[in-house]
């Protein structure tokens, strides 16, 4: 018997929210390109990554800043969030590694963000299939759905949830002109992901625990 596939339902863009205040005093980690100071917002309309980039009503591009509040989660969300669910020994090319920093941030207050824990989702009416939990088949998708979202909470300053990558860290992605700039400090601490074609050594132990080769 044919193994049946289940059809994906974008997920609804809410007209009611609670806005959850979050971030005063964390600490949090960023990978970055070295091009952007750590705490520079991405204005770049180039990539393809859950939330962004997104666009505002008159089609301007939003900055974006992603964080997680651990290294693991931060590097799971970027360098590492395409390893496949494997056994046995994967690739990943250390070249993904080059020219990109992991950096500490200094949260200073809360934001006002939507939270998209599965407990909230489940208050929304969304799937964690239909928004967190999806490939990035789907990010068109939940582009658009940021996007709409966006525009419709004009308080809303970004959105929370518990990485898909590392389900032991949050992650958190700021829209940049909602964001004042000293709410965001540089935590004075930033990290090359590989020196001289050589991984760093925080970098290497997530590969072993992944099991990945980087070469």
């Amino acid at each position: 018997m044919a193994k049946r596939t289940t059809r994906y339902v974008p997920p609804v863009v809410p007209t009611n929210i609670k806005l959850t205040p979050w971030g005063a005093g964390a600490t949090m980690y960023r990978v970055h390109e070295t091009i952007y100071a750590a705490d520079q917002f991405n204005p770049s309309p180039k990539g393809n990554a859950r939330f962004s980039p997104i666009h505002d009503r008159p089609g301007n591009v939003i900055p974006t800043l992603y964080a997680a509040t651990t290294p693991r989660g931060a590097l799971m969300e970027s360098v590492f969030r395409d390893v496949p669910y494997r056994a046995g020994f994967k690739n990943v090319a250390p070249k993904r590694l080059e020219g990109k920093l992991c950096s500490t941030l200094q949260f200073r207050t809360d934001f006002q963000l939507l939270d998209l824990s599965k407990v909230a989702l489940r208050g929304l009416g969304i799937q964690p299939r239909q928004l967190i939990d999806t490939t990035k088949a789907h990010y068109p998708v939940t582009r658009a759905w940021a996007e709409q979202v966006y525009t419709t909470h004009p308080r809303l300053q970004g959105f929370l949830w518990s990485s898909r990558q590392d389900d032991r860290a949050l992650a958190v992605v700021l829209f940049g002109n909602r964001v004042k700039e000293l709410d965001i400090v540089d935590g004075s601490f930033s990290r090359p992901l590989i020196k001289k074609g050589v991984p760093e050594e925080f970098v290497l132990e997530l590969a072993t625990d992944l099991r990945v080769l980087l070469k």
